[in-house]
């Protein structure tokens, strides 16, 4: 999101709002890893390991989805309860989780604490940060409500009222919050997720509602409360709204297309299933990680596109990871501005910023960079295809959690690598830069005369 340049100066603190939200999440991993590994987490005596419970409890905490065991089949009902837990803390963020309770138990919320709010959520000003935090808090969870009453209509007739009841909340929880863990396993097979309903328009219309309603972002939400009408919204709501709409139809005809006659994916499914399944598919890329067709099953070309969704992700101010809907907005418009020769970049009358347009770019250098390094990493240490070990990459980066099944193999470098990633990808590469790399700036004493270099 663009966001004013000014923030609020505390001389005397040593830790900034960046580094008191890794921080936050970093205990939040670890609370959760000593909690899975209690004996009583698991289905069998003994509980996890401190590697698996590690990586379930990075991968809840940041939304991926990305497993080591079936979560209905591994994990006992307090385990998966700890996970769900993870998954509310984690997509809504431990800040805002963290002031809420502040709110409700009447404590004074100071400028420092607004400003650490601020950082949280990507809101673009300090002014109004608690109410723009309880409203994410209560529409968030009505949000939840809603989905989970319509997937409780699928899932109480077909496993019971009490185990129905808590399908549906988790998996309106999962799906809101762009995480992609599932309780299915029982029903149509270890690691199978929503396979079981590809057939089901309720189940899947609802839980891509879900997903793509998580991914605009608390401030689109609100812009949309208000406003109601196209012409009335911001900007930014404008083309957050529009790219996020480009985005989902055409993956989703891409995938219609390119996969039409895959036997392992659309193949043998009716022309309406096809349809649903490959809309599906473009949102759940969204980083949301539900998997409803096989994601090893799919053509090289699907999962290339697959792995330029993924690291596209969601919006800012949401759950989501990936670079962001708006980043990559500003680097079409900025490639549009320099082959039209023009030195702003523009969009409808409006320029956006120098520093701007470059903080898009070093992001997607630096995202682009760990991309590779990453999957070469995979690839050459696992001997896997590199398209499959990027396609992995992909998914813990942007933390959407679909896999080509590749994921309980892997060893433990390789699973310590998805553990970084998966965590950089929710608190943010630019979070890192901001609380490590940033010093403070003072105006150049010294400007450097200019001079041509050859581009291309």
């Amino acid at each position: 999101m663009l966001r004013g340049d000014s923030v609020p100066s505390f001389k005397h603190d040593r830790v900034t709002p960046a580094q008191i939200i890794i921080l936050g999440f970093l205990l939040l991993i670890f609370t959760g890893a000593v909690l899975l590994m209690l004996p009583f987490s698991t289905q069998e005596p003994g509980g996890a390991s401190f590697g698996d419970a590690l990586f379930t409890a990075t991968s809840a905490t940041c939304v991926t989805g990305l497993v080591l065991h079936d979560t209905a089949l591994y994990w006992s009902p307090f385990g998966q309860l700890v996970i769900l837990l993870l998954i509310q803390v984690g997509g809504m963020g431990v800040v805002t989780i963290a002031v809420a309770i502040f709110m409700f138990a009447g404590k004074r919320i100071g400028l420092k604490q607004r400003w650490v709010m601020q950082e949280s959520i990507s809101a673009p000003q300090v002014g109004g940060i608690v109410r723009m935090t309880g409203f994410i808090l209560k529409t968030a969870f009505l949000i939840e409500g809603v989905g989970a009453l319509l997937l409780a209509l699928r899932f109480c007739p077909q496993f019971g009222l009490g185990r129905g009841l808590w399908y549906a909340v988790f998996h309106s929880v999962s799906a809101f919050c762009n995480a992609g863990f599932d309780l299915l396993g029982g029903y149509s097979g270890a690691f199978s997720s929503l396979a079981g309903f590809n057939d089901d328009p309720m189940v899947l219309l609802t839980t891509a509602a879900l997903i793509t309603v998580g991914g605009l972002g608390f401030f689109v939400w609100e812009d949309v409360l208000q406003h109601r009408r196209w012409k009335k919204l911001s900007l930014y709501s404008r083309l957050v709204l529009s790219l996020t709409a480009a985005l989902i139809l055409f993956g989703a005809l891409f995938f219609f297309a390119v996969e039409y006659r895959n036997p392992a994916t659309l193949g043998p499914m009716p022309l309406w299933q096809k349809g649903l399944n490959a809309l599906f598919q473009s949102v759940t890329l969204r980083t949301a990680g539900f998997d409803a067709l096989g994601q090893g099953g799919l053509t090289d070309s699907s999962l290339a596109l697959s792995v330029i969704f993924m690291l596209i992700g969601g919006s800012s101010g949401s759950p989501a990871g990936g670079l962001k809907t708006v980043t990559v907005a500003v680097l079409l418009l900025a490639f549009r501005a320099g082959v039209r020769g023009r030195e702003e970049v523009t969009l409808r009358g409006r320029a956006i910023s120098h520093r701007r347009v470059m903080n898009a770019m070093t992001l997607t250098l630096m995202v682009v960079f760990l991309f590779m390094v990453s999957s070469m990493l995979l690839s050459t240490v696992d001997g896997l295809p590199f398209l499959s070990a990027a396609f992995e990459v992909a998914s813990a980066m942007g933390t959407v959690g679909l896999t080509v099944g590749i994921t309980p193999g892997l060893s433990l470098f390789s699973r310590g690598v998805l553990v970084f990633l998966m965590y950089v990808g929710r608190v943010g590469i630019l979070s890192f830069s901001i609380a490590f790399l940033t010093r403070s700036k003072y105006p150049a004493k010294i400007k450097y005369p200019t001079f041509d270099i050859m581009i291309g």
